[in-house]
């Protein structure tokens, strides 16, 4: 009787193991059919473009003629040979990066804790408020700084800085190389609270009030303190999701400066981003191989600064 209870253990504990290893056989299949689309969609959208610009990147391709191995000249013609890019738009890349960049996610950041200090109704409004210019479209919106910013006495600026002295003939302000690349800047920043700021709100929200009150019992003094120590560490993901949104955003800009100055490359290159380089060699000179070796090369500075903000506000605790 022993014998043959123990047996009928054994084949339930048998069979009880072979369901489990169904059902986790299961739902690996039902997982992998239901993450198809997307590897399908990333595979095209993403992972094909990049590595057929990478391939493009060691050849010479006019887009009529069937490419040709070109080795590493693009890349040492554009770092050695291509003054425009070396002096003009590889510095106004990172200066507008640099600028727009973190200052744009800080900014995002204040907004949103600003906000989050609010009553529900004022504070959805004022958010809807804060997140429509990043909805709006680069050419609408470059119409109506275009408009505030314009070259004759009838801009905006122009007219206020005539009525008050400060000037005695109007400013060329989206001509000018001393102007162009900062009022893209200006622009950039205005629109720059897009889905980082909302995740940065959302974050701030739905962190436990408790951990704040326990805080205060333990001897927190001030707001700063509840800032550093408890509102950023509680909300990585929505830091780390923020700053990547603003480092690819920023390195993305350059149709503002085309838009404002209506022309491609801008006056005396003042607002020329390696966009804007990539569109000028491919799209109107169609040297694909060169643009697709300066592709390359915005890939690999996005992707640095991507690795910056994940080792600041990614999980180290793994």
């Amino acid at each position: 009787m022993l014998k043959s209870d123990a047996r009928q253990g054994e084949l339930r504990k048998g069979m009880l193991r072979s369901g489990i290893d169904r059902v986790k056989e299961y739902d690996g299949m039902s997982t992998l059919i239901f993450l198809a689309p997307y590897f399908l969609l990333f595979s095209v959208f993403i992972v094909l473009p990049v590595i057929m610009a990478m391939l493009l990147s060691f050849t010479n391709f006019d887009a009529i003629q069937f490419p040709t191995f070109a080795g590493l000249r693009n890349y040492v013609n554009l770092l050695t040979q291509d003054e425009v890019f070396m002096q003009n738009v590889l510095p106004n890349t990172l200066k507008f990066s640099i600028l727009v960049g973190p200052g744009g996610y800080a900014l995002s950041f204040i907004v949103a804790w600003m906000l989050a200090q609010i009553p529900h109704r004022p504070r959805t409004v004022l958010a809807l408020i804060m997140y429509s210019p990043s909805m709006t479209a680069g050419v609408a919106m470059s119409v109506l700084w275009s408009i505030i910013f314009s070259g004759d006495a009838n801009g905006y600026l122009n007219s206020l800085l005539l009525r008050f002295n400060f000037i005695i003939e109007p400013i060329q302000f989206l001509q000018s190389p001393e102007y162009l690349l900062n009022i893209m800047i200006i622009i950039s920043l205005w629109s720059s609270m897009g889905v980082g700021f909302l995740a940065m709100l959302s974050g701030i929200l739905n962190i436990n009030q408790e951990v704040y009150e326990a805080a205060y019992i333990d001897g927190m003094s001030n707001r700063f303190q509840e800032i550093f120590y408890i509102t950023i560490p509680s909300m990585k993901p929505q830091m780390l999701f923020g700053a990547v949104m603003a480092v690819v955003g920023a390195f993305q800009g350059g149709a503002i400066g085309v838009a404002l100055s209506g022309s491609n490359p801008t006056p005396q290159n003042a607002g020329q981003l390696m966009v804007n380089h990539i569109e000028d060699y491919g799209f109107l000179r169609y040297e694909m191989g060169y643009a697709a070796a300066i592709s390359v090369m915005l890939l690999l500075l996005i992707y640095t600064f991507s690795r910056v903000a994940t080792k600041l506000f990614g999980d180290n605790t793994k």
